[in-house]
């Protein structure tokens, strides 16, 4: 376990640091010390009054989630602000960029009237025509230099490639005029993402063989033989979580160099069947409350509960998926990996994944909360259905307000 812990940096499972521990007597594993360093000189960086902005690019699995983590650890004295493009909330305008300046919105009141107006507007804080995207975008820039006032301020956005149009454009705009504002952006991406081109980038790389050999023996415990060894590394091309869940799915006396070794797969494309295969154990009740929170974007507890237990999923339906590594419940539902809540959505049959957003819309305040009520109404239904329609159309008045 102490290797498993010591090594987690290579894989992004959520473990915090992804720089080696020395003073254990386990091998040293150093294959992120340039990315660290990288980190490192940004926060000193941005206590010293300087702006910066970053994209750390790489495929699923490759520890993008890890780097974020070590950032916002060193980052002590700092304030954090965090974001995440969610796949099911791209079409919700300015959704991302909510998240961020959510707990920053006590402040508005000191921006200039046509910024604060703007982001008052795109926020759904006050009537008016659709917010100018420029003004929204110098009113979140002011926004954050006015908190970064106080202390240097650290604005992180996971899985940037899910951003909604609105809020890529806005954040992009923001870390490209940033200046002596003592404010970072740091965005994590996948693929293409042409919004945030220009931006200083920071590719992550797979392993080297050495360092995909050594995280092997450090996670492995049972005997591993030299050639299914060098079969799993070949296979995995260097990336941490395709490593570990080619070696989870194989047995002890496969990894010894026993009979029926598995047949080779290509990551990154695979990389959801492992969180699959997890699922596949997992008790009817824990797999619908993972369900429930795959298809609740917001990771809502009270929410998600509320709905689970519609279901049928009580409480302790959540010990089985912490076991596993899939979910965490707490302040917020928070998936391990991002893949972990396309896959469980995915492995769900379109009638159970209705059944799950009819709950949620169940467990939804049709007061304080007609909108996301009626976009899982709406995933619910299975066809065509008039008062659904009406509760969309509905739904696109406040917006067009």
């Amino acid at each position: 376990m102490t290797g498993l812990l010591e090594a987690g940096f290579l894989h992004g499972r959520g473990y915090r640091d992804p720089r080696p521990v020395r003073h254990r007597a386990v091998p040293v594993l150093d294959p992120r010390r340039a990315e660290c360093d990288r980190l490192d000189r940004l926060v000193a960086a941005v206590r010293a009054g300087e702006s910066q902005s970053l994209v750390l690019r790489g495929e699923p699995g490759v520890g993008k989630t890890a780097l974020l983590e070590y950032l916002v650890e060193q980052a002590a004295g700092c304030r954090v602000a965090r974001a995440a493009g969610v796949q099911s909330e791209m079409e919700l305008p300015y959704a991302a960029v909510h998240q961020l300046c959510a707990p920053m919105l006590d402040r508005l009141g000191r921006l200039p009237e046509p910024r604060r107006d703007a982001l008052g507007t795109a926020f759904g804080l006050r009537a008016g025509p659709p917010a100018d995207r420029f003004l929204v975008g110098l009113g979140v820039l002011t926004l954050l230099a006015d908190v970064a006032g106080d202390r240097p301020l650290v604005c992180v956005i996971e899985d940037a490639q899910w951003l909604d149009g609105d809020s890529a454009q806005v954040l992009a705009f923001v870390a490209r005029r940033l200046s002596a504002e003592s404010v970072a952006c740091v965005f994590a991406a996948r693929g293409d993402t042409h919004h945030l081109s220009g931006l200083p980038e920071l590719v992550i790389g797979g392993l080297r063989d050495e360092d995909a050999r050594a995280l092997l023996r450090s996670v492995i415990p049972s005997p591993l033989d030299r050639h299914v060894r060098d079969r799993i590394v070949a296979e995995a091309h260097g990336n941490p979580l395709a490593l570990l869940e080619l070696s989870d799915g194989m047995t002890p006396a496969e990894l010894a160099g026993g009979f029926g070794l598995p047949t080779a797969q290509a990551p990154p494309r695979w990389s959801e069947d492992g969180f699959l295969r997890r699922l596949e154990p997992l008790p009817p009740d824990t797999r619908w409350l993972l369900l429930v929170a795959a298809a609740e974007p917001v990771g809502d507890p009270v929410l998600v509960w509320r709905a689970a237990a519609r279901l049928g999923a009580g409480t302790a339906a959540a010990a089985p998926a912490v076991a596993a590594g899939l979910c965490e419940f707490g302040a917020r539902v928070r998936f391990c990996h991002p893949l972990v809540r396309s896959a469980v959505y995915r492995a769900a049959t379109p009638d159970e994944r209705g059944r799950a957003h009819h709950a949620l819309a169940e467990a939804t305040d049709a007061v304080a909360d007609p909108d996301r009520r009626a976009w899982h109404r709406a995933h619910a239904a299975g066809g065509a259905d008039e008062d659904v329609a009406a509760g969309l159309e509905r739904s696109a008045v406040r917006a067009q307000a």
